[in-house]
């Protein structure tokens, strides 16, 4: 490991008697350290036996204050490959007046987005399908769950269900549902959509890579065709700390 890490999580460095929890004593000095851009974004934190070993404290203090700093949006837990720094960068911003998908989102703004397929497939709906998408219980519903993500850092966990002869074969989506809509006709023309906060559970935690219960961003989202027929239905959990999503307010006349 370059000394320069060793120096930096030592506890010459970041503890102070009296200056309370150590796990928040070492939150506070890394986040500074981030802020400070002593550690670079997208550098790999140690592993969490590395980083309690140097720093002479339990893995549990490593644990919570590394949970403090992906609460504040600092770092990002990714699944199988460790901790990252994400830096101090602005908050990704989602207007709820534009009918665009994620990915054209994050290409609006440079950034590359990706997904991954958590499932898919035609199914029978559910009650709610039924009601939601005017559907019988004869008629399929095609699903498509999806980890979406923007420069390798997950951001939203989307749940579409679409009628199946709107989406006769979800496979075929691959970054952009809209791209695939488009090219069928299906598009939507206009959508109604529910925002209300949350506590992430277990699954959708792991899946963003935040603390169970931290608070995100539940979206519904209804979308209809032209002929005002309801096409799609989307539930999305985003993650508070690095998506805004902004609304423009205009005086009536």
């Amino acid at each position: 490991m370059p000394e320069s890490l060793d120096s930096l999580f030592h506890p010459d460095a970041w503890f102070r008697p009296g200056g309370g929890s150590r796990y928040l004593q070492l939150a506070r000095h890394l986040a500074a350290a981030i802020k400070a851009g002593r550690l670079e974004p997208q550098q790999q934190l140690p592993p969490e036996r590395d980083l309690a070993e140097i720093a002479e404290v339990s893995r549990v203090t490593v644990r919570k204050a590394i949970a403090e700093l992906v609460t504040s949006g600092l770092v990002a837990q990714r699944r199988g490959a460790g901790t990252f720094v994400l830096g101090t960068a602005p908050k990704t911003e989602h207007s709820l007046l534009s009918l665009v998908s994620f990915s054209e989102n994050m290409q609006a703004q440079g950034r590359t987005s990706s997904s991954e397929v958590l499932g898919r497939g035609l199914f029978p709906p559910s009650p709610d399908e039924m009601m939601t998408l005017g559907l019988s219980s004869r008629q399929q519903v095609a699903r498509i769950d999806r980890l979406r993500s923007a420069d390798g850092t997950p951001m939203a966990v989307e749940r579409s269900s679409l009628p199946a002869d709107v989406l006769p074969d979800p496979s075929a989506v691959g970054a952009s549902l809209y791209a695939v809509l488009r090219q069928n006709n299906q598009a939507p023309s206009r959508a109604i959509q529910r925002v209300k906060a949350v506590n992430a559970g277990v699954q959708d935690a792991q899946l963003l890579g935040v603390p169970e219960g931290t608070a995100i961003l539940s979206i519904d989202r209804t979308a209809f065709h032209a002929t005002g027929r309801p096409i799609e239905f989307t539930r999305g959990l985003y993650r508070s700390d690095i998506y805004d999503f902004v609304n423009e307010l205009r005086p009536e006349h």
